[in-house]
């Protein structure tokens, strides 16, 4: 009699493990920000995320926007040497940072057909859910900047890909550091 319970309970477990690992698939689930998530309203009740859903989260320009990086030429490389480096568990801009951020408002204003994709990512420590939630507080940090800059708010989209895409795959502080980052993706029109 126990080893039967025993043999379901193990048989239930491993039907709730490979349920709860699925397997991923298409493109990332687009959010809607209300009020064009600048006050970090996004992550509250109501909202429409769908963070820890094991896929890049990628949100809005606001009410008003229509941008779709899928759907636009990207240039990966206009701000390589931009990328904005946060510490650990902070999504808060360092004062160091503040220059990249400003090339890049720069070349925004100087290119006014040109949109923004924000690419917000962590390393990987903490749960996926929390990752994934930490690189879009991170991603809207940079946005926010951006929008104090004079950069209007509806050209820029951010997407979070929480620990999925390490710029170091290492498992020590100096890999941890290149991983906590917010890439920029310049978007044109095709």
């Amino acid at each position: 009699m126990k080893v039967l319970n025993y043999a379901n309970i193990c048989a239930l477990s491993i039907a709730l493990t490979l349920t709860a690992v699925g397997c991923r698939k298409g493109q990332p689930p687009v959010t809607k920000i209300p009020n064009g998530g600048l006050n970090g309203s996004d992550t509250g009740p109501g909202s429409s995320g769908t963070l820890g859903s094991g896929e890049a989260t990628q949100m809005g320009g606001g009410p008003t926007s229509d941008i779709n990086p899928d759907n636009m030429a990207q240039d990966r490389t206009a701000f390589a040497a931009d990328i904005v480096y946060f510490d650990y568990d902070s999504a808060s801009v360092k004062g160091s940072e503040e220059s990249k951020l400003a090339a890049v408002a720069s070349a925004l204003k100087t290119d006014s057909s040109a949109d923004l994709l924000i690419e917000g990512n962590c390393d990987e420590r903490g749960t996926e859910e929390y990752n994934r939630a930490l690189g879009e507080r991170r991603a809207l940090a940079s946005r926010e900047a951006l929008a104090s800059a004079g950069i209007d708010a509806s050209r820029v989209v951010t997407r979070s890909y929480g620990q999925d895409k390490p710029a170091d795959p290492g498992h020590a502080e100096s890999s941890w550091r290149k991983n906590r980052r917010d890439e920029f993706v310049l978007l044109h029109p095709k």
